[in-house]
Order: structure tokens, then C-alpha cells, then sequence
């Protein structure tokens, strides 16, 4: 292994983990999907992933998920790439969503860590062999412990690294030390997936971002990290400074980023729709205040 990342990202920089839209009524929204996808394109997003955890992937089924895809890529044609997440609690049925994702379109797969019955290293390490052998797409493993109970350890990752179709993490792990580590020793693209972290894991040599807050401001968010590549590190700071309250109160203010994001996209006018059960919408109280948050990101 080589000691840097990876120097062109396998899926860009600048990725959304997309909602999924609804209709009122609660059905798969595919012409919102497509009107927001190609929203977030033509305002910085590099790449699309889909049916992750912003997506609401527990509450939608095979067959929207890839319906989502589908339409997805139509919508973006062949210049953005688009992950689809196709992780759960059972090996079989993951290595389905991945042949059932390539068959639709999908660049690239996401792939959580198996919840709920908190397998063992060892046993992590073979599921996500198994479905990397599964199909020919690239896989990024979604390292998120606090929602699914179990860490891909760092030397888990190391070890996955050496598989060829594993090629990059989104990291919501908060382990910065652990990101660092495995960053030294491998050729992994290291995509943040807390937005807080977006400027700190790619100065260190991150590939960029799976962001959550990319679905309301993916311009802002862009702008941070065009920023640093630029060689203004002194703006790039500033800029995830200005995004900080917004993300604080997406992401940290007791609410489900799903939640967040489809309140204040219903608000600017964009493809949301409510959520599904056994989430609830945001209430008024909550709206106005990531309206204000919002609002004082984006004037002037």
C-alpha cells in the first residue's frame, strides 16, 4: 500500500446523501427525485448517493430503491456519479440491493455495517468481502457506529482496503485518530460523513464529503473545500465557520437529519414530502429555527 489517498476521488469530491423524495400521500416521488437531483448537480455536487441513511433507506423497498436509481440516472445522465445504498442486517439480501443497484444504473455502492445483531470483526470483514465479490461496482463501506452498534475497526478497514473493488469510507465514526491511521497506511478515499468534519478529514487527506447539509446549501459546502484546494486555507476556515450553525442545527438538535433537511427543502420550495414512520415531521418551533439558520448562512 501506498502512504496517501487515492488523487482523483473514485465518485468527485462534493457528494449529496439525497432524500428521497414523497408525494403527500406518501408514495416514491420520482419526477421530485429527479427535479432535486438535477437542483443539486447544477449547484456544485460532484456525485449523488442515494437510499442511505438521509434517504430513509429502512422504510423504502427494493424495488423503489431501485426505481430510484433509475430515475436518478436519467435524470443526471453519465457526468455525476451515483451510489446507491444497499447495506443491511443480512448478507443475502445486501448482495441482492448491490446486483439489483448495478442492473439499474448505479456507479458505485454504500455499504453500512450489519445492525442490529452486532457481528464480530472477522464477521464484518466477510460481509463486506461477500458483497464486493458480488457485482462489479466500486463499494464504499459507511462506517457509522452510533446507529448501528458496531465499528469497522480501523484495521478491519486496512485489511478490506486490499480488496479491489473496495475503494473508499464515508466516516461518521468520530474517530479522527482512526480516519488518520488508516488514511497513512492505505489507498481508501476518505469521505467525511459528518458535516462538521468536511474541512478538517480533508485537510488531512480526505477525499471529501457524503453530506447530509449538502441537500439545502450545496453550494456553501462546495465552496469550502474549492477553497482549500485553491490554497486559501484562512477562507476555507471561515466558510465552514459561516456553515456551523446550520449544521449544528440539522444535525445536532435532536432530530433526524432526514427530518431536518426535508422541513427546510419543503419550505425553499424544493422535492421533499414528509417522512416516513416511524419518523414525524419537524414542528413549527423547529422550522423557524432552521429557517433562521439557514437564512443567516446564505444572505449576502
Amino acid at each position: 500500500m501506498t502512504t496517501a489517498t487515492a488523487s482523483v476521488p473514485p465518485f468527485g469530491r462534493a457528494l449529496c446523501a439525497m432524500i428521497t423524495p414523497f408525494t403527500e400521500e406518501g408514495a416514491l416521488d420520482l419526477d421530485g427525485a429527479q427535479r432535486l437531483a438535477g437542483h443539486l448537480v447544477s449547484r456544485g455536487c460532484d456525485g449523488l448517493v442515494l437510499s442511505g441513511t438521509t434517504g430513509e433507506s429502512p422504510t423504502t423497498t427494493d424495488a423503489e430503491k431501485a426505481a430510484l436509481v433509475e430515475a436518478v440516472r436519467e435524470a443526471v445522465g453519465d457526468r455525476t456519479p451515483v451510489v446507491a445504498g444497499v447495506g443491511t442486517f443480512d448478507t443475502r439480501h445486501t448482495v441482492e440491493l448491490a446486483r439489483q443497484a448495478e442492473k439499474a444504473g448505479a456507479d458505485g455502492l454504500l455499504v453500512v455495517s450489519p445492525y442490529y445483531s452486532r457481528p464480530p470483526q472477522d464477521a464484518l470483514e466477510a460481509h463486506f468481502r461477500e458483497v464486493a465479490d458480488s457485482s462489479g461496482l466500486p463499494v464504499t463501506l459507511y462506517d457509522i457506529p452510533g446507529r448501528t452498534g458496531t465499528r469497522i475497526e480501523p484495521d478491519t478497514i486496512i485489511r478490506l482496503a486490499e480488496h479491489p473493488r473496495i475503494v473508499a469510507v464515508k466516516d461518521c465514526s468520530y474517530d479522527f485518530l482512526g480516519a488518520q491511521k488508516v488514511l497513512a497506511r492505505t489507498d481508501l478515499a476518505y469521505y467525511a460523513g459528518c458535516d462538521e468534519h468536511n474541512l478538517a478529514l480533508y485537510a488531512v487527506g480526505g477525499a471529501g464529503y457524503i453530506s447530509t447539509v449538502a441537500n439545502v446549501v450545496p453550494e456553501q459546502l462546495r465552496a469550502v473545500i474549492d477553497a482549500f484546494e485553491a490554497g486559501d486555507t484562512p477562507v476555507s476556515a471561515r466558510l465552514q465557520q459561516r456553515a456551523t450553525p446550520l449544521i449544528e442545527s440539522m444535525m445536532s438538535a435532536g432530530l433526524p437529519g432526514s427530518v431536518t433537511t426535508k422541513a427546510l427543502l419543503t419550505e425553499l420550495g424544493l422535492p421533499a414530502g414528509p417522512v416516513r414512520a416511524p419518523l414525524r415531521p419537524a414542528g413549527r418551533e423547529a422550522v423557524d429555527r432552521l429557517l433562521a439558520a439557514y437564512e443567516e448562512l446564505t444572505a449576502g
